[in-house]
């Protein structure tokens, strides 16, 4: 169920690295995002897909990692993603919304990864220049947003944000991760 998918998708910051994840898996996952919603149908998003260990290592460098754990540089070598989509807008067809065709897209390939027993975070936090570089990407092609994919090695539960309202997400003495949500009665204004 939809439902479930939403409720287990959590941005996982480590992995099993020794699972591959297959240029074929990410395939199917920008399939999903191919077939979502688009903004005036524009259709404004490319992707570069890499599963190779050596590439990954080289996307890896550009990404800041989980910016309220401030003791934590990233996940060590053994934890690194398998995967990487990174989600590119064409700036010839770029139109206002091209943020939201990015986040639908975004979203579309997390549900996909959890629907197959995998995980994923999304970066904002990226060296543009230095992936860009690495990437020889286009100058025609902006950088939106990269997704790490792999097989979760960590566990993540949701709690209720408390009374002092701290939205931060922090691990426990055992390394889970805790991601602290509104209560629903938070957030609806109003229900007419």
């Amino acid at each position: 169920m939809i439902a479930d998918l939403i409720r287990e998708n959590r941005s996982c910051r480590r992995f099993d690295q020794d699972y591959a994840v297959t240029p074929e898996t990410l395939k199917e996952l920008v399939d999903l995002a191919r077939l979502s919603a688009s903004a005036a149908n524009l259709q404004p998003l490319k992707y570069i897909l890499c599963s190779t260990p050596d590439k990954n290592a080289l996307i890896f460098s550009c990404l800041g990692w989980a910016a309220y754990l401030k003791d934590w540089p990233g996940p060590k070598q053994g934890e690194r993603p398998a995967g990487y989509i990174i989600i590119l807008g064409d700036t010839e067809k770029a139109n206002p919304y091209i943020g939201h065709d990015c986040g639908i897209a975004g979203q579309s390939i997390l549900l996909g990864a959890r629907e197959k027993g995998l995980a994923g975070c999304m970066f904002g936090a990226i060296n543009h220049q230095k992936l860009g570089d690495i990437l020889n990407i286009n100058n025609k092609l902006k950088i939106l947003l990269v997704i790490a994919i792999g097989k979760p090695k960590e566990k993540v539960v949701i709690e209720t944000v408390g009374p002092d309202n701290n939205i931060r997400y922090w691990r426990d003495n055992q390394g889970v991760h805790h991601v602290p949500k509104r209560d629903l009665s938070d957030i609806i204004v109003d229900s007419i």
